[in-house]
């Protein structure tokens, strides 16, 4: 029991890290890059840089202003998970973005806040989500309406960003709406590219009247292993089997190479994988 729950605290501190460190990378980014170009890119980040234009509010506390009533309307709606999943995030956050609000701008030009603003806060966000936490805001909100809609929930954060990228044209000028759609952008790839890493991996299927020939020769030559799916011919109704590999980018051409010389007519699908978990790629402590 006593072991359990140490290795319980253990992993509570290693969130409270990751959420830590995330939510001074975006802080710093965002007080370094966005508030002082005006780049409204979505989040609660974008609403805070359009009131402080509009209204000169202290971009933290309209961070808090909005985080906490989300928090107590996610208890109860979305239930305590949910709720305590963002607590440390949407407290921190703000916190970090009101010591980090008198840095000097690191660069003046729109585009470049756009871009390298939209890298740093994804990195940072990436970090947090690593944690299995949230900086709550918009993400609560974007559940609540998928909770209560259609909608999904890529859909409903979709919505809010773009509401918040209108409000922006509508406050400043289409030019600086259009730097916060990139801001957006960014911060969705740079979000992924810390999610799944920078190693990329490739999975193929391929289809061949001499599957047997091809698995050795791809065990042999291409040293992968390779995992026999059961498919049956939309034409002909026949079960076949669809060899799958995967391997990284660097050997998609030696596999493709290797499955033609054993069988010409083979038919091979190479798609992307986002992530790959297990012995050969990354295996996580």
């Amino acid at each position: 029991m006593v072991g359990r729950k140490r290795k319980t605290e253990l992993s509570n501190l290693e969130q409270l890290i990751y959420i830590i460190i995330g939510s001074a990378i975006v802080a710093v980014v965002y007080n370094g890059f966005f508030l002082p170009n005006y780049v409204a890119a979505g989040g609660v980040s974008g609403i805070s840089t359009i009131t402080e234009a509009l209204f000169g509010l202290e971009p933290a506390y309209v961070i808090w202003s909005i985080n906490i009533p989300l928090l107590i309307v996610a208890y109860y709606l979305l239930g305590k998970g949910s709720a305590f999943r963002s607590l440390a995030g949407s407290l921190i956050l703000p916190f970090f973005v009101y010591l980090t609000r008198h840095i000097e701008p690191f660069v003046t030009d729109p585009l470049l806040a756009a871009l390298f603003g939209g890298l740093g806060v994804g990195i940072g966000l990436g970090i947090v989500f690593l944690g299995d936490a949230s900086t709550g805001g918009t993400a609560l909100i974007a559940q609540l309406i998928h909770k209560f809609s259609s909608l999904s929930l890529g859909a409903s954060i979709a919505v809010i960003d773009g509401m918040i990228v209108l409000t922006a044209i509508i406050v400043f000028d289409i030019e600086l709406g259009l730097y916060a759609l990139i801001g957006v952008y960014m911060t969705s790839k740079s979000i992924d590219l810390v999610q799944t890493g920078f190693n990329k991996t490739k999975t193929t299927l391929i289809i061949s009247n001499q599957f047997k020939e091809v698995q050795k020769a791809i065990y042999t030559k291409v040293d992968r292993g390779v995992t026999q799916l059961t498919a049956k011919g939309g034409f002909t109704d026949e079960e076949r089997p669809v060899l799958m590999c995967v391997v990284n980018q660097s050997e998609v051409a030696g596999l493709k190479r290797t499955v033609k010389e054993v069988d010409p007519e083979a038919f091979v699908i190479v798609t992307d994988s986002a992530e790959v978990l297990g012995k050969g790629f990354y295996e996580p402590a």
